[in-house]
């Protein structure tokens, strides 16, 4: 079908519906009343607060490498089509994104086969803030893990444990890389003995991380990458907002994309409270 005839499609149903919608607004508003009746009780459940994990993305966002992983163009505009469409090419791996098991493993899952009962979690948020302030190499260890245990209980089944550094202050600036003379970079990140000891007493599903990487900056073999991933364990880098989230308690929902054979991908997560 031509360019042309799509515009002129698009006008008309805009145009049609206008009408319909005014029409069967009554009869609308009606049939959502009788059917909102039975779930009721649902409301009674919903969360004390939503809070968005998740970096907006654009031109300007960081990336590991330094460079621009994001691009945009626009195909159609309001002024001349009566909408807007803009066709996108992204890195995988930009802004507050999913790692899937197949970006460190060679027939891992992609990020389309992670069961959705995985990207619905508890989460679990460890504070290494101090650390972080004092050094930004730290790395969350299993003696963090420990320390958490110790005074929250037991880390949940499927959980998604998660690095608060509080490193999402610097997220546009560039100390966020934090990239010396020689082009190293250092933020805080999983040691790889974190990963391995989750695997080994817990079930958790995920690991997550406020910066550029589940490794520390100056991570030169991406150790904790291949240490989590492989396992069948999905990975969540440039989280937002976790220092406004409590230790526990809080339900993780994480919006990965469905692209087949993906090795990740941008995604919209949040917090239920």
């Amino acid at each position: 079908m031509c360019n042309a005839c799509v515009i002129e499609s698009v006008k008309s149903r805009m145009l049609s519906r206008r009408n319909l919608f005014k029409a069967s607004a009554g009869g609308a508003a009606a049939a959502v009343l009788a059917a909102s009746a039975p779930v009721a009780p649902a409301f009674a459940a919903t969360p004390a607060a939503v809070t968005d994990l998740t970096h907006e993305l654009s031109e300007d966002t960081p990336t590991f490498f330094g460079q621009k992983q994001f691009f945009r163009e626009q195909k159609f505009n309001y002024k001349e089509h009566k909408f807007n469409l803009f066709e996108l090419r992204v890195n995988e791996h930009t802004g507050t994104h999913v790692d899937a098991p197949l970006h460190f493993s060679e027939n891992g899952q992609s990020v389309a086969e992670i069961p959705v009962a995985n990207l619905v979690v508890p989460l679990v948020v460890i504070d290494i803030r101090a650390k972080a302030d004092a050094n930004a190499d730290a790395q969350l260890t299993p003696d963090d893990i420990k320390a958490w245990v110790a005074k929250n209980g037991d880390i949940p089944a499927n959980a998604c444990v998660a690095l608060n550094s509080g490193w999402t202050k610097h997220f546009g600036t560039p100390k966020f890389r934090n990239a010396d003379d020689a082009g190293k970079m250092h933020f805080p990140g999983f040691h790889v003995e974190a990963a391995k000891y989750l695997l080994e007493n817990t079930t958790a599903a995920g690991i997550a991380v406020d910066t550029l990487s589940l490794d520390f900056g100056q991570s030169a073999d991406f150790a904790t990458h291949y240490g989590w991933l492989p396992e069948g364990k999905w990975g969540l880098e440039a989280a937002a907002n976790l220092d406004q989230l409590p230790e526990k308690g809080a339900t993780l929902i994480v919006g990965a994309p469905k692209v087949k054979g993906g090795t990740g991908g941008p995604a919209r997560v949040f917090a239920l409270v």
